[in-house]
């Protein structure tokens, strides 16, 4: 079909014949996941351009203002130096279970500076990726740093979203047992967009099998922290997360295997599997260049659990995961793509394990229900790759085939590039800033009155001032990551 048809219908349904995303071709995930990975070679050597500068991290309290990189080389390092050596199960080197009897009995565990605190003591242990189970039910009696509501927040620490609140609806230091799989959340009122005062909870927090609690430290004001690849994030700053750091606790009804990775934290089913069960033979081994990423690093941006269910990185921890659309996908990208060098098994096994648990969680807010991450500007970006790599390698073909599996939700790649002619000459089109909808099918060419979806069919001369903003977004916030 010509491009003054497309242009006709670019609002209209896509079908076959017309433009369409990649998701809607048989096999497309697994397409995908093969395209990105080829791709996103070609931008390896612009990491060196974009190594986090050195600083020092700072203490978490609400009385510390300063500047901080918990990403950069010193702080890298001392991560790296405190990862116990890494052990590579399989079917042929499978641990065993332990019995009840044999995990310890404690009255508190940490991790990520959270610590949770039970009474009676509990049975602990370990998922593979370090995250703590509690073998229940069991009663969480209080969580360090204490949450702390409404009067308790001292007024130099309220931010403009805060005082937007009633003071009875103002948190610090939330928690959530059983986040919902939806954009809604109640970790830090200082939330944007997201934030819902019904879902504040308070201590003692009862949990049972199945049950997962997320709990977070919240950024003090002025302190400035650098977030991965590029970004300072500022509590009350523009559209800066006021959330720090995240960790999961997660209730189960018996042992573990030390090779279990931890079920969903939005999985009340709590699917289990193990790495033992890992195809890694089905990894390529392209060579390792001398340009390649710091491993660490990587390692270090996936160790803690990417518990972002919103848009705009508006609730994402900020010393967990990726702050901005490009920058959740080119850390999604190049973390797979050192996954497929010739570095040694034992070498990548630690980014392995973190990786595909990023793929279970997001998979597993998928199948609770959550509707996807959309192609928005920059934003919408990373969250397939790691569900569909996470799938093909734990043999789960509805991971593997996410868009097949789920045919409504939607995936920022996906709904920001489709087949058809494009004034270039090539075949494949960016489908604009706001892409077209994954749930219909149809282009968002009125998005906040602006023509935002597909628009390469037609020559740079015919393109409106929405369809400008749509290559700039292109150029600056979604190929490049796409690539990198």
């Amino acid at each position: 079909m010509g491009g003054t048809e497309l242009e006709g219908k670019a609002g209209l349904g896509f079908n076959d014949s017309m433009i369409h995303p990649p998701s809607r071709e048989p096999g497309g995930a697994r397409w995908l996941a093969a395209v990105l990975l080829a791709a996103i070679a070609v931008a390896l050597p612009a990491w060196a351009q974009e190594a986090a500068a050195p600083g020092a991290v700072a203490k978490s309290d609400f009385n510390t203002p300063a500047e901080a990189d918990p990403y950069d080389d010193k702080a890298v390092a001392a991560f790296a130096a405190s990862l116990p050596p890494p052990v590579i199960y399989s079917r042929n080197r499978a641990p065993g279970t332990p019995k009840l009897g044999e995990l310890p009995l404690r009255e508190s565990v940490s991790e990520y500076g959270i610590t949770w605190h039970f009474d009676p003591p509990a049975p602990v242990g370990q998922f593979i990726n370090g995250d703590w189970y509690v073998v229940g039910p069991v009663t969480v009696t209080s969580i360090d740093p204490k949450p702390v509501y409404g009067a308790e927040i001292p007024a130099g620490e309220l931010d403009h979203m805060d005082k937007e609140r009633p003071e009875g609806q103002r948190v610090r230091n939330g928690f959530m047992v059983n986040p919902p799989a939806r954009m809604k959340v109640a970790y830090d009122s200082g939330v944007r967009n997201w934030w819902d005062a019904a879902l504040i909870q308070k201590l003692p927090a009862a949990m049972k099998p199945g049950d997962s609690l997320v709990a977070t430290i919240s950024m003090p004001k002025g302190l400035i922290l650098h977030a991965q690849l590029r970004n300072k994030i500022e509590r009350g700053v523009e559209d800066c997360s006021p959330i720090r750091t995240a960790a999961v606790l997660t209730c189960v009804g018996a042992p573990q295997p030390p090779d279990a990775f931890r079920p969903a934290f939005c999985d009340r089913s709590q699917r289990i599997y193990l790495a033992r069960d890992l195809k890694r033979e089905l990894l390529p081994k392209a060579a390792a260049s001398r340009s390649l990423p710091s491993l660490a690093r990587f390692v270090r941006f996936t160790q803690r659990p990417w518990v972002g269910t919103c848009f705009f990185g508006f609730e994402e921890p900020v010393e967990n995961m990726p702050q901005y659309g490009l920058e959740y996908g080119r850390v999604s990208g190049l973390s797979a793509l050192l996954l497929c060098t010739d570095l040694k098994p034992e070498q990548k096994e630690p980014l392995l394990v973190n990786y595909v648990q990023i793929g279970i969680d997001l998979g597993g807010m998928i199948r609770a229900g959550h509707p996807g991450w959309t192609g928005f500007g920059g934003h919408g970006s990373g969250r397939k790759l790691p569900i569909v790599f996470a799938g093909i390698l734990l043999g789960d073909d509805e991971l593997a085939n996410i868009n097949q599996s789920f045919p409504k939700a939607s995936f920022g790649e996906d709904e920001q590039t489709a087949y058809g002619d494009c004034w270039t000459g090539a075949k494949v089109v960016f489908a604009g800033h706001s892409g077209i909808d994954e749930a219909t099918g149809r282009g968002r060419n009125q998005v906040r009155n602006q023509p935002w979806g597909p628009y390469e069919h037609t020559p740079p001369a015919q393109w409106k001032e929405g369809q400008n903003t749509s290559e700039s977004y292109r150029r600056c916030c979604t190929s490049v990551g796409w690539v990198a």
